[in-house]
């Protein structure tokens, strides 16, 4: 009966243990393949990105963008934006540059002002639904304060069976 619980034990920690690594993996670890990982905050691209999402945008050169392609770009301040192309303006001033008239798919019309090129932080690779709440919650407090916590229990627990278990620990073991 012991072993069959220490088996269900270890198999139950095993599953929290892998499933925190892939948690990290998808919100920090796909930064090392080059992405940058944003929480979808409003509605204005859904369905394409439902709020509460996580989207995986891609660096990209800006001459390589095309009418319908989706940009994720800084609209000032700390606000970032992920919203559709509808028409590519070249710069008459400065012929190496672009400006990007956007449009959110579920608002009525286009954006007021077009994106200058430079401002344009990648285009949306993949996305993952639900999982930005989870992001969101906890990159602030109390958030951070119970993820912190949920790790350090995970690993409490997996090395829980060890510090009761009575095998191993004859008198052989002693230094």
């Amino acid at each position: 009966m012991k072993s069959v619980i220490q088996k269900s034990w270890n198999i139950f920690t095993s599953i929290l243990v892998v499933l925190a690594v892939l948690t990290a993996v998808a919100l920090v670890g796909v930064r090392l393949f080059g992405f940058q990982v944003y929480t979808v905050l409003s509605g204005s691209m859904e369905p394409e990105y439902p709020v509460g999402s996580l989207i995986y945008v891609k660096a990209v050169d800006a001459h390589d963008l095309r009418v319908g392609d989706d940009i994720t770009f800084r609209l000032g301040g700390n606000t970032v934006v992920t919203h559709r192309i509808t028409e590519i303006i070249p710069d008459k001033e400065k012929p190496q540059s672009l400006w990007f008239r956007t449009k959110g798919l579920a608002n009525e019309s286009e954006d007021a002002n077009p994106v200058p090129d430079d401002k344009i932080l990648g285009k949306p690779m993949f996305v993952i639904p639900y999982l930005g709440y989870l992001a969101y919650y906890i990159q602030r407090p109390p958030g951070v304060y119970i993820a912190v916590a949920v790790g350090a229990i995970v690993l409490l627990l997996s090395f829980l069976p060890e510090l009761f278990s009575k095998e191993g620990k004859g008198e052989d073991d002693i230094l």
